[in-house]
């Protein structure tokens, strides 16, 4: 069987101009469920997905890619679920660490990761520890994240500064805030991508996201691939981003 050329991403999304990518990776039961496979095929599927996207940023010369994970709300799902994710999480990070070391990724996980089962957090902080001091782009993995809880410990962290007297309540500023949240020194969000065709946040990056340019699609997650990536870099190096002003 011929092998399929593999696309140049670059002239797909030439000068796209974006810094960081963020990704709402929504429809993974219902690519399973269109086949009639169990949900946690879908999963399978989906970290492929993330393979694919992760290889296909580093060509197209982002520096920050982030993929949301595993939500604050997501432990809702039934506990076989959580626990198929979670072992998921474990086998990806095992597997593919390597590459992304020799790559020069750095990984970095946001959200309250530290809530998780004790190995994961040692095989995560593990992981973030090997590749701090690589100087190729970031893969920051949102887990056990949500935006809410995260602006609360922020506000929370900047409340005990002032009590102690670090800083005055009245100089307290949007850097500030920025640097207490889980994505303190990622670069600002640019992009946020949102697959399956839903059309909402879902309690993602809100602080992160005030002037981040929006892109829906109805692809469900596991067909997502370098293309689609360079296709919606393409859709936003056509945006005229205002900030507000004229």
């Amino acid at each position: 069987m011929a092998t399929q050329a593999k696309p140049d991403l670059t002239s797909v999304a030439p000068a796209h101009g974006a810094r960081h990518v963020a990704i709402i990776m929504d429809g993974n039961g219902r690519w399973a469920k269109k086949r009639l496979l169990p949900r946690v095929a879908g999963h399978r599927a989906g970290v492929e997905a993330v393979r694919r996207v992760a290889r296909a940023a580093q060509e197209l010369g982002l520096e920050c890619l982030t993929l949301y994970a595993f939500s604050s709300e997501n432990w809702k799902r039934p506990a076989s679920e959580v626990a198929d994710l979670m072992g998921l999480l474990r086998h990806f990070i095992q597997s593919d660490i390597d590459e992304m070391h020799a790559n020069g990724v750095r990984l970095r996980v946001i959200g309250n990761y530290r809530a998780l089962e004790p190995s994961l957090v040692d095989l995560i902080e593990g992981a973030m520890v090997r590749t701090a001091g690589n100087g190729g782009p970031i893969v920051a993995i949102a887990l056990n994240y949500g935006a809410q809880d995260e602006m609360v410990q922020a506000v929370q962290a900047l409340a005990a500064r002032a009590a102690r007297g670090d800083i005055a309540p009245q100089d307290i500023g949007a850097v500030d805030i920025d640097r207490a949240l889980y994505t303190a020194g990622l670069p600002p969000l640019d992009l946020m991508v949102r697959t399956s065709g839903e059309q909402r946040l879902s309690n993602f990056m809100l602080w992160q996201a005030a002037y981040a340019e929006l892109y829906f699609t109805d692809m469900l997650w596991p067909d997502f691939d370098g293309r689609a990536l360079a296709e919606a870099l393409d859709a936003f190096r056509l945006r005229d981003r205002r900030f507000g002003g004229l």
